[in-house]
């Protein structure tokens, strides 16, 4: 990627004291933090410049990350953050040319993750209930990851059941992802990962629980992550005082072959008999 800013690009100014601020460059307008400048005047500024605004304050300007990008971006409901992205597309196993399904689309802020990680010979295909919702996701897609010709939104109740078979990674970001394994079970292949991300243990434990009690699905595993940073200034090396803790957690399990799924049921029936 050319490391010169151009028009349409998606940028963080930085501030002296590490407030960042994302703004997009569109020819024509001004940027306002503290102070204006004109978007035109920093195409061709590389990344990296402090660059100042009309106060005489200096901003760092750099193309964000998808970890600065995803707590600012523009949204009508929460997003998930960076911290439960890396382990959902890790514990996921989302590689180039997946088939994915993200079941709640939110923001769009785990669907651009995932259309990252499908690269431009995967696909996505999202479900997602509320019409703003989808809009806002369509909208922040085309603003911060651009053209997705292999990416759908469908607005419509998943529950009800999906279009697609044989998909390869299946992620449910809802209230009740264990009412949904049924439709999930017939839209996934074997050995394919479902991902679900509930953030109550109430949530958990039914979510847990309802794939416990199918035959077609194994290997589950649940977990959350915490991120604490640390402060390094000279002599004074320190955890921050505040940390992201509990956001949700994040439910794990693989769709089993007919034969093992069979197999499976009879012995988790031996197994009930002799409780």
């Amino acid at each position: 990627m050319d490391s010169h800013l151009k028009e349409n690009d998606a940028v963080i100014f930085i501030d002296r004291k590490g407030r960042r601020y994302l703004k997009m460059l569109r020819a024509g307008k001004k940027l306002l933090i503290r102070g204006e400048m004109r978007a035109d005047d920093l195409f061709g500024v590389e990344e990296g410049s402090r660059v100042k605004f009309s106060t005489g304050e200096a901003f760092l300007v750099l193309r964000p990350t998808y970890a600065d990008l995803i707590p600012h971006l523009p949204r009508a409901s929460q997003v998930i953050y960076p911290k439960d992205t890396g382990p959902l597309l890790v514990w996921g196993d989302v590689f180039p040319g997946a088939t994915v399904i993200e079941g709640g689309t939110g923001a769009g802020a785990l669907t651009i993750a995932l259309l990252r990680a499908v690269g431009p010979a995967g696909r996505v295909t999202s479900y997602e209930l509320r019409e703003d919702f989808a809009d806002a996701a369509r909208k922040n897609v085309a603003a911060f990851f651009g053209d997705a010709p292999n990416w759908t939104i469908k607005v419509r109740d998943l529950y009800a059941g999906f279009d697609e078979t044989g998909v390869d990674r299946m992620f449910l970001d809802l209230a009740e992802p264990g009412r949904a394994l049924g439709v999930v079970a017939a839209a996934l292949r074997p050995g394919a990962v479902l991902v679900c991300y509930v953030p109550t243990a109430v949530q958990l434990k039914d979510t847990v629980e309802a794939i416990q009690a199918r035959s077609d699905f194994g290997e589950i595993e649940s977990f959350e992550t915490l991120l604490r940073h640390w402060q390094v200034k000279g002599m004074s090396v320190r955890p921050h005082f505040r940390m992201i803790a509990h956001s949700a957690f994040i439910i794990v399990s693989r769709k089993l072959a007919a034969a093992d799924a069979s197999s499976l049921g009879t012995l988790n029936q031996a197994n009930n008999s002799r409780l």
